[in-house]
């Protein structure tokens, strides 16, 4: 069931629709309308997404703006132009073919005080890239997404951000019956390295040659990577940067214990950002090995493979971009920088994690030999690293906080030696220097991320009709970093529950 031909809402929040995308050619997209939903229903919203977006206060509840209505599908505002982007890509390392927005709906693009956002709703019915699919997301999907997006943003990592989520008695088939939801996703564009592909690979079939390749890479520098433009190969500059941008996603993801769960190419962004919350999650007891994916039955994107993941995918990129480059050497060269950056922005982040300030030659090592000692106990990554921030330099201290979570004590307290003598040599070893490298410390390791436990109580509450908790745990988790009040550390930033153990999330969720 498609939109009515009355369906444009009365009243607009904004004017400015960009929508210039829809100026690439109708060879990037399917123009089509979103499936209706029966009698849909607020389940959460972002306030800061929307201040984001400029939308006005209590848009939400407007009966002006029918903003329900439009962030489900049934209407649309003056200025939306929905269509579904076609676009191709490697999944678990395999030529997939045309894939495409298969339950993802562009709305358009609007001029927001924070620049050009592209506003797309996922769980909008089926498209022509749907391939034997329903288009449709269910709630705990939504709600994982949401709270995904808006957590990592908390977090200072680059992502797509999430307005809202609403949701619908609509029947929908997974593993069992579930209810349909759509999530309203942001960001300056979604465009991914599949759509590259796809128009590299099309090109062989096409009279038109790379012309659509090049009409797209032109685009993308126009809006996101001006700077190229000036470059003696504008192409191989754009495959640079997108390099360093995707280089500092993984330094952010793994200092973070961050599992994407489904790194395909058509799942990476052209801007660096963190797209698509499928099966993802956050670290819990600590194993590079983890496999967040129920589905990744090889281990493909477990958290310590996601570097080079990445680096792969990248290189599928540049296999697409090479028809415009048209030098091979000249797109390796693109890549090459890649592994330092990683390497030494990771860096930074596990000196940043441990308060260091300065660098030395041992620093790796130090890390290093800390996580090995994490893996081996199983040791909590989250709340390992925020107590580590109470590490006292003086010569009598245990340091329990942190101690006691290690099985191998003695261990524990070697390395424990190292780190304070390490503090010793940048003169951080007094009491008021304690206190701020705990402050520095507190600042960068988060004391709330969005475990699995967290998400899974929300969507119990939430399939049971109470949607308050989904809201309170956002509230939460978009102050990662603030100790915040004794309740909430209570019920949020505790060790996971044995349960927790047995939750499998896999690419259907």
């Amino acid at each position: 069931m498609n939109l009515p031909t009355d369906s444009v809402a009365s009243m607009q929040p904004a004017p400015n629709w960009l929508n210039r995308f829809r100026d690439l050619g109708k060879s990037f997209y399917t123009a089509l309308p979103a499936e209706l939903v029966p009698d849909p229903h607020w389940v959460a919203a972002s306030d800061d997404c929307a201040a984001l977006l400029g939308l006005p206060s209590g848009w939400a509840t407007r009966p002006d703006l029918n903003a329900l209505e439009v962030f489900s599908g049934n209407r649309i505002w003056l200025g939306m132009q929905p269509l579904a982007t076609v676009y191709s890509g490697h999944q678990f390392g395999v030529w997939a073919g045309q894939l495409g927005d298969g339950r993802a709906l562009w709305l358009g693009e609007l001029d927001t005080p924070a620049g050009p956002m592209e506003l797309q709703l996922k769980g909008a019915g089926r498209t022509p890239y749907s391939r034997m699919g329903d288009g449709r997301a269910v709630l705990r999907s939504s709600i994982r997404e949401f709270l995904g997006s808006e957590a990592m943003h908390a977090l200072g990592i680059p992502t797509t951000r999430a307005l809202c989520v609403t949701g619908s008695a609509l029947p929908v088939r997974r593993e069992t019956i579930e209810t349909a939801a759509v999530v309203t996703r942001v960001a300056p564009s979604f465009v991914r390295f599949g759509h590259f592909e796809h128009f590299a690979h099309q090109a062989v079939f096409e009279r038109d040659g790379h012309d659509d390749l090049r009409r797209l890479a032109d685009f993308v520098i126009a809006q996101h990577y001006p700077a190229c433009r000036d470059d003696a190969n504008p192409y191989a500059a754009l495959l640079a940067a997108v390099s360093l941008r995707t280089a500092e996603l993984m330094a952010d993801w793994q200092a973070v214990g961050f599992c994407h769960g489904v790194m395909n190419t058509d799942n990476m962004s052209v801007l660096g950002l963190t797209i698509d919350y499928g099966p993802f999650g956050f670290l819990d007891q600590f194993d590079p090995g983890h496999i967040c994916n129920h589905s990744d039955h090889q281990g493909r994107y477990a958290w310590a493979r996601q570097p080079n993941v990445a680096f792969w995918n990248l290189h599928a990129l540049a296999q697409a971009l090479l028809p415009l480059i048209e030098d091979s050497d000249l797109a390796l060269a693109a890549l090459e920088p890649y592994k330092a950056v990683f390497a030494d922005m990771l860096l930074a982040r596990w000196s940043a994690k441990l308060g260091l300030r300065t660098r030395e030659d041992g620093d790796r090592d130090l890390v290093d030999d800390l996580l090995r000692l994490m893996a081996a106990d199983r040791c909590d990554f989250t709340i390992t690293f925020r107590r580590l921030a109470s590490f006292s330099t003086a010569a009598a201290a245990d340091n329990a906080a942190a101690r006691d979570l290690f099985i191998d004590r003695p261990a524990f307290d070697a390395w424990a030696a190292r780190y304070a003598a390490r503090l010793a040599r940048e003169s951080s070893t007094d009491a008021g220097d304690d206190h701020a490298r705990a402050l520095r410390m507190n600042r960068v390791n988060p004391k709330f991320v969005l475990r699995n436990h967290l998400a899974e109580g929300a969507i119990r509450a939430a399939q049971g009709g109470e949607f308050g908790e989904t809201q309170r745990l956002l509230k939460v988790l978009q102050r990662p970093f603030d100790e915040q009040d004794a309740s909430a550390s209570t019920a949020y930033a505790g060790f996971p529950p044995e349960w927790a153990r047995s939750i499998e999330v896999s690419c259907s969720s």
